[in-house]
């Protein structure tokens, strides 16, 4: 098989041929060949997949085009031109080509350029240089993305720098390898000659994979002989750095010792000019100070004998002098004295009385606010129970309604399951209104008392103690009563569920759906029972609560026994019950209350 230009050559031979003939004749010849792909909408247009890209060529001309129409003596002739710009536009054929045929074409020169510039570059070893246009304004520091990538996937940079990274890159004689990484082993190269296994020995060293010993070569993959070259740098960086610091060393010794020499010369000679300057101050400073003693102690003697003789004199003065002060300062005071302290006592006297007076009067209000709060909680543990009452009432009507939708559900159990549906719903939407009645009948409790504890503080402040706990009494003996009723009601209501749950068992086995209705009916029944125990346990705490009110009410009587026992005496600490404050505050606390 020939490839486009034979085909092409051949059809421009046939006088008879066309662009269509020569497109069908493509099309028969390369129809299984991946890179040649015919077009669906065109009878003479053929697309070759390159490398770089799928290019689409037009036959409508290739047939003119290719032919050379130039007379071969006529190209001789301006072959011999003496102008040699005309003479290189018309070059002489090789002879090859023109024996084998007189037929020229411009694919089949082509052909030949192609093929002898294949023969010079395989000849000759080339170094390429590409040039990339890096944008298409001709401005510098601008650089398109796609226009630069799109110019080194068409020059082959991209395939070339693939196939590359995909095989050996990096490659080094044996010489060469073992000349510049030899430092990297050196006692791998003792007692060897032979380069090729010291190659060897150092890259296992080194622990590299995937790299390749020829006959001549060491083959490196990429990255590999960058590794290499920083293991090398590093330890020649070692190298150099050890043999600095041992010269560096030798030149500070040998520095270090002269020095050390001079310097003990120089601080011999100042050491003994320095001891003998001061052995001369110190024998001069040694005798001007004992002269100096002398004369300091005879005019220190002097000058004490005669402060001696002056103090003596004014203190004789001085102390008779305060004597007749103090004398005369007594005399005068003592009546002074003697007034004060009755004044004073008088004083201190009208002051107890007071305090003892405010501090009864304090513990009196004390004592009445405290019975009117307690009247209030009093007054809101009724309010609440009337509240528990009325939501007992609820609940109780609730569980008769319960009970009669119970029994309506065993009488329907076998019904059609639509009708078992909307029974389970009916159920599921009572019990949520259940709950949400329980739940107003707690806001309305609270609400209620609320509104007690407001009415209870604007109330007038009139204490009414007996007939209040008499009266929570009673309601409290209701309140256990009506309890036990629920509990009465309760266990019926539990005897209820436990037939409900036995015949639960037995509608269970005929459908899923009643299960999950009798399921919905006990949980309804525990939610009660919880109610219950609620109630319960409020009615005990009331009980708890009248009984610590009584004691207090009791407590509250005796309040004049207690004042008898207050202290004497203005610091010392109260003793009453409640009070718990000294004396000398009691009169600042009453005015803040």
């Amino acid at each position: 098989k020939g490839g486009l230009i034979a085909l092409l050559d051949e059809a421009c031979m046939f006088p008879r041929s066309t662009h269509e003939t020569f497109a069908q004749k493509l099309y028969t010849t390369f129809k299984n060949n991946k890179r040649f792909v015919k077009p669906k909408l065109s009878r003479t247009d053929f697309t070759v997949v390159h490398y770089a890209g799928d290019v689409t060529y037009q036959a409508d001309h290739f047939l003119d085009k290719n032919k050379d129409y130039v007379v071969a003596e006529h190209q001789d002739l301006l072959n011999a031109s003496s102008c040699p710009f005309v003479a290189s536009l018309f070059p002489t054929l090789p002879e090859e080509s023109s024996k084998s045929s007189k037929f020229s074409s411009i694919g089949s020169r082509f052909k030949l350029q192609l093929q002898s510039l294949m023969e010079t570059l395989s000849s000759t070893e080339p170094h390429y240089i590409r040039c990339v246009k890096p944008n298409n304004l001709l401005k510098p520091a601008i650089f398109e993305n796609t226009n630069v990538i799109q110019q080194l996937r068409c020059g082959g940079v991209l395939e070339a720098i693939r196939i590359s990274c995909a095989g050996y890159p990096t490659r080094k004689t044996f010489y060469e390898f073992v000349n510049r990484f030899g430092v990297l082993g050196p006692e791998l190269l003792e007692g060897s000659n032979d380069d090729k296994i010291a190659c060897q020995k150092i890259l296992e060293k080194m622990k590299l994979e995937n790299y390749q010993i020829g006959k001549t070569k060491v083959f490196l993959r990429a990255g590999q002989m960058a590794d290499l070259d920083a293991r090398r740098a590093e330890v020649l960086g070692k190298a150099a750095r050890i043999i600095q610091r041992l010269m560096r060393t030798y030149i500070a010794r040998k520095q270090f010792v002269l020095v050390r020499r001079s310097t003990t010369h120089l601080q011999s000679f100042v050491r003994g000019t320095l001891v003998r300057n001061l052995y001369e101050c110190m024998r001069r400073e040694a005798a001007a100070v004992k002269i100096q003693k002398n004369v300091r102690r005879h005019k220190a003697r002097e000058s004490y004998l005669l402060l001696q003789a002056a103090t003596v004199t004014l203190q004789t003065g001085l102390r008779a002098m305060s004597a007749r002060k103090e004398f005369r300062f007594r005399k005068e005071t003592k009546a002074a004295v003697h007034i004060q302290a009755r004044w004073r006592c008088h004083r201190d006297y009208s002051h107890y009385k007071n305090m003892q007076r405010a501090v009864l009067t304090y513990q009196c209000a004390w004592r009445q606010r405290l019975a009117r709060r307690e009247l209030r909680n009093l007054k809101m543990a009724a309010r609440e129970t009337g509240a528990l009452k009325e939501a007992k009432d609820k609940l109780e009507k609730r569980v008769e309604e319960l009970t009669w939708r119970l029994g309506l559900e065993k009488r329907l159990r076998t019904d059609l399951e639509e009708a078992k549906a909307q029974e389970i719903a009916k159920l599921q939407e009572t019990l949520h209104d259940l709950q949400l009645q329980v739940e107003e009948a707690k806001t309305m409790a609270t609400k209620e008392r609320e509104a007690a504890r407001k009415a209870i503080e604007e109330a007038p402040p009139v204490i009414k103690e007996t007939p209040v706990l008499v009266e929570d009494t009673e309601k409290v003996n209701s309140l256990t009563a009506e309890v036990d009723q629920l509990k009465a009601l309760l266990q019926t209501e539990r005897q209820a569920t436990e037939t409900a749950k036995k015949e639960h068992a037995e509608a269970e086995r005929r459908n899923e759906e009643l299960m999950k209705k009798f399921e919905g009916a006990e949980k309804k029944i525990e939610q009660l029972q919880d109610t219950a125990q609620r109630l319960e346990e409020k009615a005990t705490n009331m009980e708890s609560e009248n009984k610590v009110l009584r004691q207090q009410a009791v407590a509250i009587s005796p309040t004049a026994k207690a004042l008898a026992a207050y202290p004497k005496s203005p610091f010392q600490v109260c003793h009453i019950p409640g009070t718990c404050i000294l004396y000398k505050y009691t009169l600042i606390f009453i005015k803040m209350t």
